[in-house]
């Protein structure tokens, strides 16, 4: 006799594993609020900026022992996290449980239309609606009022109130059990009405479709629990292999950026390709090879050629140093054969700090300021700066690492000695916030000199908002289309709970751009995080036309801007 996937989750769910006793709970929850206590570095900015002070668990606790159950434990600890507004900072489960109903959705002019459909799963004859189709309803709830009801306090996309709203559409029809402890509660088929581009209304009932085991309770456990231990840490980046010793912690350090998790994907972040099809008469050079960290390629429009490069990501699938040297090869060829360059860094979820930098090296071809970072000082990091200053001397590390080492640690001991301190603007992963072009062999300056845009949106997450604060704050050409993410510091993963076993992302380091902004939102300031980056020409690409015409309308404008900054240059 054999057991269908269906009948095995359910074995195990009536299998009547207990729950955490109440103070498990709150022990759990003592130490997730201590891990934020002591570690997370905006908790003034927070406190100004979004009203929420961290340090104040009285009301948490009291729900805390007024949970029914773990799972509704877990929502107490995934909304006390989520008040923090910080994209980087979600507490998870450790759950391998998700369900896809076998389309996705997206805001669209305000709209929840489908913008990718699974036909293996949806095969047309039964399933006829479209791309560009919308989503009315799910379950006899109008799917908007459920996205907002339901799903936007699971948001991750936190930062920047549209980018958390198109995020939360995302989990309609995708959820992981590991961001929402009920998503197995989904039942066996979801009845849904979708409305098609002629206005008609047709309901459809959709099988769920299930992998892994679902989460039902994290106890019983015993207590004190004797295992797990401290609060561990864990990297969110892959680190190079081979690397000294010394380096790992700059390295840690020195990383901003989003991870995808499964049934929390917006369609094309960290694509190679653009969410828009190229222009007519398009001549790619790279983009076509596993090896190629960039797509690149020229067109000719009104007597002018544009030249393109789309950066997918801030980790480059190869070493910083071959990533850098396919962008000098672009970057030599654009600077002979266009009149300007288009920069695509919409949907980049970030990554590595001074690829960032080196990145804009490459595109400012005069001196400029970078973006710096405030460290929440502790004893860690006394230590370790120390530790690894002196392993740098002893290995004959280069002279620029060892300076960065002395200036760490130099400033951070100082800002130790204070409550709660956090030092000044510090470089990462370089020995200094202030940037010289990039320059070849011979000392000539290599980087591109003619007009150029950037494209962002609110997935350009992390070091993409980096990148496009340095890319303004220098007057290098204007930024085209929505508000950056708004994921403004260094981050990374912890091990945050013993009983429930959670896990939390942490915002670190505060991101501090070279000049301050004032917007109507927040106070006038240099940080990134909440703020993100503003464009200097709103342009926005969530539209049904765009959809529908695969983002002809968005690249035409796009077209203009560019051929505008040409005309202008000359």
């Amino acid at each position: 006799m054999t057991l269908t996937r269906t009948a095995v989750l359910l074995l195990i769910a009536s299998l009547g594993f207990g729950q955490l006793t109440p103070e498990q709970k709150v022990a759990d929850f003592m130490q997730l609020a201590g891990l934020y206590a002591k570690r997370y570095g905006p908790y003034e900015w927070k406190r100004e900026a979004v009203n929420f002070d961290l340090y104040d668990v009285g009301p948490w606790l009291e729900r805390v022992r007024n949970s029914k159950s773990d799972l509704e434990f877990y929502d107490v600890c995934i909304d006390y996290v989520a008040a923090l507004k910080d994209t980087h900072d979600t507490f998870s489960l450790t759950s391998s449980f998700s369900v896809f109903l076998g389309f996705t959705v997206d805001i669209f002019d305000g709209r929840l239309l489908i913008d990718s459909i699974s036909r293996s799963q949806l095969p047309a004859r039964d399933y006829p609606f479209q791309v560009g189709d919308e989503l009315v309803s799910m379950n006899g709830r109008p799917a908007m009022q459920l996205m907002e009801e339901e799903f936007l306090r699971y948001s991750t996309s936190r930062a920047n109130p549209s980018a958390q709203r198109r995020r939360a559409a995302q989990y309609l029809t995708a959820r992981s059990q590991s961001l929402i402890p009920r998503a197995h509660e989904v039942g066996e088929t979801a009845e849904v009405v979708i409305r098609n581009a002629a206005g008609e209304e047709r309901s459809y009932t959709i099988r769920w479709d299930k992998a892994g085991l679902a989460l039902t309770n994290a106890g019983p456990v015993p207590s004190p629990k004797d295992g797990r231990g401290a609060v561990g840490e864990n990297s969110l980046m892959p680190l190079p292999q081979g690397e000294p010793a010394y380096m790992r912690p700059l390295l840690e350090m020195s990383y901003a950026g989003v991870p995808e998790r499964p049934g929390d994907g917006v369609l094309g972040v960290g694509s190679l390709t653009p969410v828009f099809d190229a222009p007519a008469g398009f001549q790619i050079r790279l983009g076509v090879r596993p090896t190629d960290d960039f797509l690149t390629g020229t067109y000719r429009v009104g007597g002018r050629t544009i030249g393109f490069i789309r950066i997918p990501r801030m980790s480059p699938n190869n070493s910083v140093g071959q990533a850098l040297s396919q962008l000098e090869t672009e970057i030599a060829f654009f600077q002979q054969n266009t009149d300007g360059l288009v920069i695509d860094v919409m949907r980049n979820p970030g990554g590595l700090i001074p690829y960032g930098h080196e990145l804009a090296r490459r595109f400012i071809p005069a001196p400029f300021e970078g973006v710096g970072f405030e460290l929440r000082a502790s004893a860690g990091y006394v230590a370790s700066f120390a530790f690894n200053l002196e392993n740098a001397k002893r290995f004959g590390a280069p002279e620029h690492i060892v300076r960065t080492w002395e200036a760490l640690l130099h400033d951070v001991y100082e800002t130790f000695k204070q409550n709660r301190g956090r030092t000044g603007a510090l470089p990462l992963g370089h020995d200094s916030v202030f940037f010289e072009p990039a320059t070849d062999a011979a000392g000539r300056n290599i980087a591109y000199t003619k007009p150029l845009i950037v494209l962002i949106d609110e997935f350009s997450c992390s070091t993409a908002d980096l990148f496009a604060a340095v890319m303004q704050d220098a007057g290098r050409g204007p930024l085209v289309g929505t508000r950056t993410a708004g994921c403004g510091g260094t981050n990374t993963n912890f091990t945050a709970t013993t009983y429930s076993e959670g896990n939390a992302g942490m915002t670190l380091g505060l991101m501090v751009r070279p000049k301050a902004i004032a917007t109507a939102e927040f106070p006038t300031t240099r940080y990134i995080e909440n703020v993100g980056v503003r464009p200097d020409i709103e342009l926005d690409y969530m539209t049904r036309d765009n959809l529908m015409q695969r983002g002809r309308p968005f690249l035409d404008a796009v077209t203009q801007v560019i051929l505008d900054r040409i005309a202008a240059a000359q």
